[in-house]
């Protein structure tokens, strides 16, 4: 096989099981390293090897693809790939939370888009981090403006790049972003990072101011909870599900489930609870790395398991339709 495609894959699947950022990175890093290499040199062993950016791993798996093999390192990758695609993933059409190296993504936006095309996505947005968490490079309303100019360049026929934010709620329950900025936004994403073990009666309070500012689409991992992976555990934070749900279903804000396996949030009660309650759901990746745009299999997976219908998830919705959901002529 093609040897950048075999680095680049290997890239993409280190980044869906959430591997070590600085194994995927090694691979894109080869990659980059070969893309415009001579090929007296890419089949010069001695000479590839001198090629700063590849070492011992990368070169045994470009030797192996030049080979005519499938590397070893790739196809232990491809055998233990996650669940395989549900029915109701096949309907989704987008992803509406993703990240870029602009906040605490790994990767540059186009990188980002690249992945999102392999897909079959007709959209995507990006909602890199709002000022608040700055342990995230969280955008300025300066940042944001200026990102907003290179997101513009990705569209085209068939795929486009979506304006947006994953914007801090505040405690007082306002957005960590200015109106005159989220206004411009195709999509804005309203997500609680701190102080989750507030009381239940102040967290709820909070989502409540967030969820009716007319400017927000989606409400992100809701309970901020972590049940697996490299960054721990920790309990999500408790508030009136029954108010809080009832006025995403009043509002027409999504409740978003969260495809990343070490959040799952919401949990499943939640789930029955939003949909009882008639809400809109988004299914989304929340990727930070190329490859974790795939995790919306664990997603759709869970979103079919408890019975949400499609027509309720806003991410099978064509363009047309999502715009016209979150009030923007694109």
């Amino acid at each position: 096989m093609d040897p950048l495609d075999a680095l680049t894959e290997i890239a993409y699947l280190l980044e869906r099981e959430r591997s070590s950022r600085y194994k995927s990175k090694a691979f894109r890093t080869a990659g980059a390293a070969i893309a415009a290499l001579d090929p007296a040199v890419l089949n010069d062993s001695v000479r590839l090897k001198a090629v700063p950016g590849i070492g011992d791993s990368t070169f045994k798996v470009i030797q192996q693809a030049l080979a005519g093999e499938v590397p070893d390192y790739l196809a232990r990758l491809r055998a233990d790939n996650g669940p395989k695609p549900s029915e109701l993933r096949g309907k989704l059409r987008g992803d509406l939370h993703s990240h870029s190296e602009w906040s605490d993504g790994q990767t540059p936006i186009d990188a980002m888009v690249a992945a999102a095309l392999r897909l079959g996505h007709e959209y995507l947005a990006l909602t890199d981090h709002s000022p608040r968490l700055t342990i995230a490079r969280g955008l300025s309303a300066e940042r944001l403006q200026e990102q907003l100019g290179v997101v513009s360049s990705f569209r085209d026929d068939g795929f486009t790049l979506l304006s947006g934010i994953e914007c801090d709620i505040n405690e007082d329950g306002t957005l960590d972003q200015s109106d005159e900025m989220l206004q411009k936004l195709d999509v804005v994403v309203a997500s609680v990072h701190s102080k989750l073990k507030s009381d239940p009666a102040v967290m709820t309070k909070r989502m409540l101011g967030a969820i009716r500012n007319p400017h927000t689409d989606v409400l992100g991992h809701v309970t901020g909870r972590l049940v697996e992976g490299s960054r721990g555990t920790r309990p999500g934070s408790t508030f009136d599900a029954a108010a809080v749900f009832a006025a995403c279903a009043e509002r027409r804000v999504a409740v978003e489930i969260n495809s990343r396996p070490e959040r799952q949030d919401p949990p499943d009660d939640l789930i029955q609870v939003a949909l009882d309650a008639g809400c809109l759901f988004s299914i989304d990746s929340d990727a930070h790395a190329p490859g974790q745009l795939s995790l919306l299999d664990y997603g759709a997976e869970r979103a079919e398991r408890m019975g949400v219908p499609a027509e309720r998830i806003v991410t099978t919705w064509p363009l047309a339709d999502l715009l016209a959901w979150t009030g923007r002529n694109g």
